[in-house]
């Protein structure tokens, strides 16, 4: 089985490669991504392309299944350059999919995706997917959503995969997380429990999450297994503040949202950090999801527990930990973190 990765560079990209190439079923990888990295594992091929605007055809010619993770995250105050790229492009990986005659895509999509939902009890995969409307990256998914709906219908002999994880961490990407969503002004520092002594309590604050691994070994058995469909990935347990406040050893705080959005807001409108407050809000609102499904069609069982992925997420962030790809790689900061400034935090890319 030949296997094509578009965006392998990234938090999952670089997991799921590795996994693809240990896997006895998979003859050959294809890692697909913007700018080449000097990340060469064995049996691994490269080539570069821009979703947006390149040919992706000739790539996945001869693929027996495609899996798509690239998405531009930043910049968050340009949201008709993230559509260009990850709606507009992922539309064209798509298409690029069909015409090739690959026979499986495997599609990146997210706990993002759902509509607002209960934080008290499990939703499984019918769970409506219209994400939440102003937040640039849930938009963007749920509309890819609707699109893969129709390509369903109109290549009914391409077997669709929706895999649609919690919040993903390792080691490696602790760097790149921080680029994206705290800024250049997050000091590494700040990851040590005796820098945070409190933790807030908002009401939705209780999110899924998973290691980078485990999340590659999902999308790696929807790859070679013959099941199609939505598959939601999480580890446990389901983390809220009073988890985070035994993971940090600090306290917790009961805060007002309305404040601490206000905060972020302000920070955000003043360039001070790159994530959005209307990321904040989708975050507070995103469902608890069942897993089931992937355990039972998938056999998958999670290795890692959650707090264990956010716990070496937090070791990578005081260790200024990355990996030799353009995304991860820590020399993408630049000096100082001279490069992130310079592009305006979630202004420019």
């Amino acid at each position: 089985m030949r296997v094509v990765v578009v965006g392998a560079t990234g938090n999952i990209g670089t997991s799921l490669v590795q996994g693809l190439v240990a896997d006895p079923a998979v003859t050959s990888v294809l890692g697909l991504a913007r700018r080449l990295p000097d990340w060469r594992p064995d049996g691994v091929e490269w080539a570069t392309a821009d979703i947006a605007s390149d040919d992706i055809v000739r790539h996945l010619r001869g693929a027996d299944a495609v899996v798509h993770l690239a998405w531009l995250f930043q910049p968050t105050h340009d949201p008709v350059l993230t559509w260009r790229v990850n709606a507009l492009g992922g539309i064209r990986v798509f298409r690029a999919a069909a015409e090739a005659g690959v026979r499986a895509l495997v599609y990146a999509s997210s706990v993002g995706a759902y509509s607002p939902g209960p934080k008290d009890r499990e939703v499984d995969e019918s769970w409506p997917t219209d994400g939440w409307p102003t937040a640039g990256y849930t938009r963007e998914k749920a509309y890819l959503e609707r699109v893969l709906d129709g390509l369903e219908s109109e290549h009914p002999q391409l077997r669709v995969v929706r895999m649609r994880p919690g919040f993903v961490f390792k080691r490696e990407a602790a760097t790149e997380q921080r680029r994206l969503f705290a800024g250049p002004l997050l000091p590494n520092a700040i990851a040590r429990s005796r820098f945070i002594p409190v933790v807030p309590d908002l009401p939705g604050l209780r999110f899924q999450a998973l290691h980078s691994f485990d999340a590659a070994d999902a999308f790696r058995r929807a790859v070679v297994r013959d099941v199609r469909g939505a598959f939601n990935i999480a580890a446990d347990p389901v983390v809220d503040a009073h988890e985070l406040a035994r993971l940090l050893d600090a306290r917790v705080v009961r805060l007002p949202t309305p404040a601490v959005r206000a905060a972020l807001a302000a920070a955000w409108q003043l360039r001070l950090v790159p994530a959005s407050p209307h990321l904040f809000d989708a975050v507070l609102r995103v469902p608890i999801m069942s897993v089931a499904r992937a355990r039972t069609e998938l056999d998958w069982q999670p290795r890692h527990t959650s707090l264990a992925a956010i716990g070496e997420f937090l070791a990578g962030l005081r260790d200024g930990a990355g990996m030799d790809t353009p995304p991860l790689a820590p020399a993408t900061s630049g000096p100082l973190r001279a490069h992130e400034v310079a592009t305006g935090v979630g202004t420019r890319p």
